[in-house]
């Protein structure tokens, strides 16, 4: 397990070193100037000039490039162009709030979705079954932007059940534990649905074929033969080698949810790291754009590293190289 875990994370950092390069330099080879976003046009161009020497960009770009990675392997990320400041700090003030709605997204849509699955494959050939079919693949196929939209509509505008957006503003010191709790959850409740709900129906999918498919091997049988109740059927000898698939969706969905929260908290104004990045692009802050672009990529090869060593948790021919 040891030099499969070796063999994994070497690979994966190297998958990782390439990602970083091809963003530093199509990041640099993008049209636009940041000189020209943060001075007056009417600034004489010496100092364009000064401040474009200040910030580095006038030096080769393999220069600035071999500058870049140095700093990033010893964690340092630079300074904003825009707000002059760290962009660690900036990362930091933000990543938590981001994280707070992928995690529970996340937690929510294989909790809800492993549950429609088993749910499914038990009562498949029903007309319950057939009718779960049709609402997944409506819900999985359903655009974020636009389910954010309506359900902001519908329960913030219209019914005024939760907030039309923004963070939780209320401090646990200040109101106590259970105002505190109340305010997390209204406004975090949406956000976390709309990221949640398409990817939960996928699952369920997942889910569903994977059961179906382990409901009818021997041991099953063998199981059910004993007289287990259905419970202990599904949940003890079949959830393990059912969940072998879901663990490559695991690793697919990490990094969606990152870039699914980029859509979500703009429509919601989180203030995470999607709306980092944006602000970051239309400004052109090389710093803040590569810092962000690190953070996805490590998203990426930590989802497949998490997904490989699953495979491998759930099938050990997997990590013994064996086919048997």
């Amino acid at each position: 397990m040891l030099h499969f875990l070796i063999r994994r994370i070497a690979l994966s950092l190297f998958l990782l070193w390439g990602v970083l390069t091809l963003s530093f330099f199509l990041v640099h080879m993008a049209p636009g100037d940041p000189v020209d976003l943060l001075l007056d046009p009417s600034l004489p161009a010496q100092d364009a000039a000064a401040m474009r020497h200040r910030l580095g960009l006038d030096r080769p770009i393999h220069v600035q490039y071999g500058e870049w990675i140095q700093a990033v392997a010893v964690g340092d990320l630079g300074t904003s162009f825009r707000q002059h400041r760290p962009v660690r700090d900036i990362i930091l003030e933000a990543l938590p709030l981001t994280l707070k709605l992928s995690v529970s997204a996340l937690l929510a849509q294989y909790i809800l979705g492993c549950a429609l699955g088993i749910f499914s494959a038990a009562r498949r050939s029903t007309p319950a079954e057939r009718v779960w079919t049709v609402l997944s693949l409506a819900l999985y196929s359903m655009p974020i932007f636009w389910l954010g939209l309506m359900l902001q509509l519908l329960l913030s505008y219209y019914w005024r059940v939760f907030p039309s957006g923004g963070a939780p503003t209320l401090e646990f010191a200040e109101v106590g534990l259970l105002p505190w709790l109340s305010d997390q959850w209204r406004h975090a409740f949406l956000p976390v649905f709309v990221l949640a709900i398409g990817g939960a129906a996928g699952v369920a999918r997942y889910a569903r074929n994977s059961f179906v498919e382990i409901l009818q091997q021997d041991y099953i049988r063998a199981a059910r033969a004993k007289g287990l109740p259905e419970i202990v059927v599904l949940l003890k000898h079949a959830l393990r080698n059912a969940a072998i698939p879901l663990f490559s969706l695991l690793g697919l969905n990490l990094p969606f949810l990152l870039s699914g929260s980029v859509v979500t908290e703009i429509i919601f104004s989180w203030p995470g790291m999607g709306r980092v990045t944006v602000d970051a692009i239309y400004g052109r802050d090389y710093p803040v754009i590569l810092a962000t672009t690190l953070l996805s990529g490590c998203m990426v090869v930590l989802g497949s590293l998490l997904a490989d060593l699953g495979y491998a948790w759930a099938d050990p021919r997997i990590r013994t190289g064996r086919s048997r």
